[in-house]
């Protein structure tokens, strides 16, 4: 990111910042804004906080999971978790204490997931762009006042920002901006399974960022099985190894909102689907993100690549 401006994502948390200032003037009359979520929206300033200052000079890893860890049990304290868990053709199982666990570890996964990804021009920002304006319309669709406000304002955040990541970017969103919308995505979808008593709409959210979800899982898992250490700065993301493989910046980032598209029409037919085949709308997806690992993976091959490192 050298010559490169960082912490260009402060003006999305600005946006998202403004709108819910006004919006909870207006909670009373407008009855979209539930007042549990304040606490949400104060922790997910408190991250962008710590993260900008981690963009300005570098804090300590500890200091950055503790700022996280500490923003999800907000979030949870507050209401927000996952009680129940439907599972295909068994029914909807009582989680008790493990939805509390399941719900601080999406959160901090999430988050960690958007922030790693933010490594190439207009990538994430793209990917986060149409993941927020799917998740306006399904959340005005299924009736979600609040999740509809907030995934309007990053969606007018990130309309504000991307022109300005395209390739070759000028700003790059940083650490305040990726994890906050990590986090705030997060949030959203533990809010958004609300709109079914099963609390499958829980997988709206995880299914329209899928692509960023699984590149960041895929090379954690993969460095890991192959003794990286994990936390080490590397250049081994799928998209990254597609980029080094002479895949050009502006076609690996239209792959990924490529990707963001196909999970949002996605969304919208899991919104249709009887209960117990709403689970497996993760297989489409799934399936296009194995075969651009094997796109990619051959890419490599041919350029003589290595994974490692």
């Amino acid at each position: 990111m050298s010559g490169r401006r960082r912490g260009g994502g402060v003006g999305a948390v600005l946006a998202f910042v403004a709108g819910m200032l006004v919006l909870f003037q207006v909670a009373d009359s407008a009855r979209i804004a539930e007042r549990q979520f304040i606490g949400v929206i104060l922790a997910a300033i408190a991250i962008a906080g710590v993260a900008l200052v981690d963009d300005i000079r570098s804090l300590s890893a500890r200091l950055r999971f503790g700022a996280q860890l500490a923003a999800a049990l907000v979030a949870v304290f507050s209401g927000l978790t996952i009680s129940r868990l439907a599972i295909p053709y068994v029914g909807p199982v009582e989680l008790g204490f493990l939805g509390t666990l399941i719900t601080v570890f999406w959160i901090l996964g999430c988050t960690n997931a958007v922030n790693f990804m933010d490594g190439l021009d207009g990538l994430v920002g793209g990917v986060l762009l149409i993941a927020c304006a799917a998740l306006t319309v399904i959340a005005a669709l299924q009736g979600g006042g609040f999740v509809y406000a907030a995934a309007l304002f990053l969606t007018a955040g990130f309309a504000g920002f991307l022109p300005f990541n395209l390739h070759p970017a000028r700003i790059f969103m940083g650490d305040v901006g990726s994890q906050f919308a990590g986090f705030m995505l997060a949030v959203l979808a533990v809010a958004a399974s609300r709109f079914d008593v099963n609390q499958l709409s829980f997988l709206i959210v995880p299914l329209l960022v899928f692509g960023l979800l699984f590149d960041a899982g895929f090379t954690l898992a993969r460095r890991a099985a192959m003794g990286d250490k994990v936390g080490a700065p590397h250049r081994t993301h799928i998209y990254q190894m597609a980029q080094r493989a002479g895949m050009g910046t502006r076609a690996v980032a239209a792959t990924h909102w490529g990707f963001a598209a196909f999970h949002a029409a996605l969304a919208l037919v899991f919104l249709r689907l009887p209960p117990n085949w709403k689970p497996l709308i993760v297989l489409p997806a799934l399936a296009v993100q194995l075969a651009w690992l094997a796109v990619v993976a051959q890419r490599v091959r041919r350029a003589g690549l290595s994974w490692r490192g």
